[in-house]
């Protein structure tokens, strides 16, 4: 009888321990004050890798976008995710127009991949260090829409070469965009906010392991096609090619003439020779709007191209679940049109 009692407790304190550890992982996505949100990750081929997401733009809501993508990432995948925002140090909240800080990027000193989704970025020399020493450490990239012109760094400050628009630097002429991504800022090649993006397997792609289940046209979002020059830089390969569409609609047809004589890549990969002799990973993409992780097939690009990023291609499904995570009623991309007083908090439900 003894022998059964003290299993029994030992079974209960066991279950105390476990009910506690599954709290604790619960609570610390959800605390009111943190400055960023976790997703502890789990079963599935992800399982041990931890994915870096860094936000900060005005117009496009990535603070609405890569929360959904990082909840689709943890708990459909297994990866253990990070999500950071622009905060207001102020009042703590979130508020894209504060370009000088995103804290939490000491995260990325344990990453297996950074996601960045950022726009015009000025941050300070501490917060900015971390991000470069990601980067030429050799680590995979993904960069999403206004990564391209991911910092603005006055002429003088510490990594100013990592600007959108360096030329001080011939050796990182155009900075983190052209050098890391392929790409800096150039145009919208489709007329914004009128003319929408429908994406084209690029010629010779059909079978790379990033289009798995992607067909022409399941790649579909409301922002417009960027512009870039051709050819991409490099070993540049494009695998998704930008139609310009005559409205915001998915069955609305291609525009005629010259903006799709040639279409524009709107996915495509590279590599990166970091500073470390190490060549890195890149995929990057001209899409990601929070409006665009709508559709099915841009989050099974993104996902898709995170299992390539960190070695996972021969795990990649055609069938993988990409589905939303809870509800998502993403804010249409207009600059000052965050919604006013979140906290990170307000992103892990």
């Amino acid at each position: 009888m003894q022998i059964a009692t003290n299993f029994r407790t030992r079974h209960i304190i066991g279950l105390a321990w476990a009910m506690s550890a599954v709290l604790c992982c619960s609570v610390s996505t959800i605390l009111a004050d943190d400055a960023w949100i976790s997703f502890p990750g789990g079963q599935g081929p992800g399982q041990g890798k931890r994915i870096v997401l860094v936000g900060g733009d005005e117009e496009y809501r990535s603070e609405e976008c890569l929360p959904q993508l990082a909840k689709i990432l943890s708990q459909s995948h297994g990866f253990q995710c990070t999500v950071l925002f622009a905060i207001d140090p102020a009042t703590g909240e979130i508020n894209p127009n504060v370009n000088n800080n995103i804290p939490g990027l000491e995260a990325l000193k344990t990453a297996d991949l950074m996601i960045i989704a950022t726009r015009f970025r000025d941050l300070p020399e501490d917060q900015m260090r971390q991000i470069v020493d990601y980067v030429e450490s050799g680590r995979p990239v993904i960069g999403m829409r206004t990564a391209t012109h991911a910092f603005n760094i006055a002429k003088g400050k510490p990594f100013a070469k990592y600007s959108w628009n360096n030329t001080d630097d011939p050796s990182y002429d155009q900075g983190f965009g052209r050098q890391v991504l392929g790409e800096t800022w150039i145009n919208h090649h489709g007329h914004h906010g009128v003319e929408s993006t429908r994406g084209l397997i690029a010629k010779g792609q059909e079978k790379n392991p990033i289009l798995k289940g992607i067909k022409d046209g399941d790649v579909w979002g409301p922002t417009d096609v960027y512009g870039v020059r051709l050819p991409l830089p490099g070993d540049s390969t494009p695998l998704v090619l930008g139609q310009v569409v005559k409205g915001m609609k998915v069955n609305d047809p291609p525009v005629e003439g010259a903006k799709n004589e040639p279409m524009m890549p709107v996915a495509w990969t590279k590599s990166y020779k970091s500073a470390s002799g190490k060549t890195a990973r890149v995929f990057a993409t001209t899409m990601g709007s929070a409006t665009d992780l709508e559709n099915e097939g841009v989050r099974r690009l993104l996902v898709n191209a995170t299992y390539w990023a960190v070695g996972l291609e021969d795990k990649i499904s055609e069938k993988a679940n990409v589905g939303l995570i809870g509800e998502y009623t993403p804010t249409a991309f207009k600059f000052n049109g965050f919604v006013k007083g979140r906290k990170p908090a307000d992103y892990a439900k």
